[in-house]
């Protein structure tokens, strides 16, 4: 995949993996707004894989794809064995968590704390590579705590593709780990995307790609001109028509009218089939909250999934509800687009 797209210089849009929320509900939902986008799953645990319930860990839908796994923990053998169990779910890619800055994590020694041992980290990404069919990537910080970004990211990229990474993904603000939460690390520490930019002119050859304060997709844009990769976090759950225009804005595929019909009827048949394997309608509506940013009747559509969906008997019908109670006649609108934009 990364190599390939080095070679022909075809760019990627990801979906960043976030705790919470990008679970296989979240992954479906995203699928049907764009083809072509790389899905993340939510951080799992190499030990959870190894001692846990695999199948509903790592199952997800066939119409996922393409979709990568991403794994937490410090363990290379642990982590090739997660790698291993993996394989047989089939998915794209498997990423190693070394940036997620919260507490519970950090007392594992895993994710962002790892910034400070790269030589345990390219252990981990050789002992995963041994086993991997498919790419085996990293998604880290520029740094942590009192380290100086200019100084330890270009020796923390050089150890992980020596390690055999695919990729590199950077969040390109800090991680403080003690004082802050985790909200305030995606949000306090400042962005320094022109380090990330600096690191893709010193390593041409080296997959690199941007996560951290994305808004919308002109900006994305803007930073696949410099790089290889752009993830969005935030931006795309909270707001997720804009995975509608990716398709089109990114990957330069012909302008396609989304059927919004088509589009309701494909999650209400979805949440049927969560709802008859013993699932709850509000584990799929959660993630679709944020759909109708900027539309006339987007209050009432949060309000009807948000508050119906969770009665008890709640059926597939609240979709149906919720997606009436919106205009979107108004898609036509150039009035609205920059409010859609926005969120």
């Amino acid at each position: 995949m990364y190599s390939q797209a080095l070679k022909h210089r075809r760019k990627i849009f990801a979906v960043a993996p976030m705790i919470d929320w990008t679970d296989r509900h979240c992954r479906y939902f995203h699928r049907q707004l764009t083809g072509e986008a790389l899905l993340y799953t939510e951080m799992v645990v190499a030990d959870a894989i190894i001692h846990g319930p695999r199948e509903r860990l790592l199952s997800f839908s066939e119409e996922e794809h393409p979709v990568a796994l991403q794994l937490g923990g410090s363990d290379p053998a642990k982590l090739a064995e997660a790698v291993r169990i993996a394989a047989d779910f089939g998915y794209d890619e498997i990423n190693l968590n070394v940036g997620c800055p919260s507490d519970r994590v950090q007392s594992g020694t895993f994710g962002a704390c790892l910034m400070r041992m790269p030589e345990l980290v390219a252990d981990c990404v050789t002992a995963m590579k041994r086993v991997a069919s498919v790419p085996v990537t990293v998604k880290c910080r520029i740094g942590v705590d009192e380290q100086v970004p200019e100084e330890v990211l270009p020796d923390f990229v050089a150890r992980m593709t020596g390690a055999g990474a695919e990729a590199i993904w950077i969040h390109a603000r800090k991680a403080w780990l003690q004082g802050l939460s985790p909200k305030e690390n995606r949000e306090v520490p400042p962005l320094d995307h022109r380090l990330v930019h600096r690191m893709k002119a010193e390593n041409p050859g080296v997959f690199l790609g941007i996560n951290g304060g994305i808004a919308d997709l002109d900006q994305a844009r803007h930073h696949l001109d410099h790089l290889d990769g752009v993830m969005l976090g935030r931006a795309a759950y909270q707001n997720a028509g804009l995975l509608a225009e990716v398709d089109e804005k990114i990957f330069g595929l012909p302008q396609k009218e989304q059927d919004w019909t088509a589009l309701c009827e494909t999650m209400m048949a979805y949440s049927d089939r969560v709802l008859v394997q013993g699932g709850r309608l509000n584990h799929v509506t959660r993630h679709m909250v944020g759909l109708f940013q900027g539309y006339p009747g987007a209050r009432r559509y949060r309000q009807i999934l948000s508050t119906e969906s969770t009665k008890p008997g709640a059926s597939p019908r609240v979709i149906a509800n919720a997606f009436a109670a919106v205009d979107v006649a108004s898609a036509a609108d150039p009035s609205l687009a920059a409010a859609r934009k926005a969120g």
